[in-house]
């Protein structure tokens, strides 16, 4: 009985001494585990940080002297050449006139250089030139020369253009309760001739807008 108490009171101090020598043994592998780690992770910041420094060690560096220089030499101001416009004898318009004559048994309206349809004229060929004579009346923008019935002298030049025929006419004919219905066409032969010019008009005497002034 004896050796069971003394072995019950020593259990506890051998307990202890125990658990602390198995803490020291854990404690120390901890330490340098910290320490490992400490390390490695400062040689991997000195790396990280040398990393620039290398990096910008190949930036080229050019001296003062060897600098490029670059030289802009300014364009002399050229002259503008200005055109010179040349000045030009104009030649005066022309007075616009136009004329009143008669072809067969109508009456046109005529100004140089425009063209009239006027009724068939018999035995006139393509590019023939005609002279109108029945020019009943000449006018201009200041004077009027009058015919009694014609206007002596003067004289309407023109070119036979185009022989052809006029648009179609549709002559209609109907009788009621008779049974009587006829459709009938018809085109017209005409002639188309240019007016190149009216002369022979300033021999005879003219009507100016002073003389109707005077007049009233």
């Amino acid at each position: 009985m004896a050796t069971l108490s003394l072995c019950s009171t020593s259990s506890p101090s051998t307990a202890l001494s125990k658990n602390q020598t198995f803490l020291n043994t854990l404690s120390v592998p901890k330490a340098n585990s910290n320490v490992a780690f400490l390390s490695h992770s400062l040689s991997s910041l000195n790396l990280r940080f040398s990393k620039p420094n290398s990096f910008s060690s190949f930036v080229p560096k050019f001296s003062e002297s060897e600098a490029p220089v670059a030289e802009v030499e300014a364009d002399p101001e050229e002259p503008v050449a200005t055109p010179v416009v040349e000045a030009t004898s104009l030649e005066p318009k022309r007075e616009e006139i136009f004329a009143v004559v008669m072809v067969g048994s109508r009456q046109y309206i005529v100004f140089p250089g425009r063209y009239i349809y006027t009724q068939r004229l018999k035995g006139a060929n393509v590019n023939d030139k005609i002279i109108l004579n029945k020019v009943l009346l000449v006018g201009t923008k200041t004077s009027t020369w009058v015919g009694k019935p014609v206007v002596p002298n003067a004289t309407v030049h023109a070119v036979v253009e185009e022989q052809l025929k006029d648009k179609k006419v549709i002559v209609f004919k109907y009788k009621k309760k008779k049974n009587y219905r006829r459709n009938i066409g018809h085109r017209q032969p005409i002639t188309r001739i240019r007016i190149m010019g009216i002369t022979g008009y300033q021999d005879s005497p003219a009507v100016t807008l002073a003389d109707l002034e005077a007049a009233k």
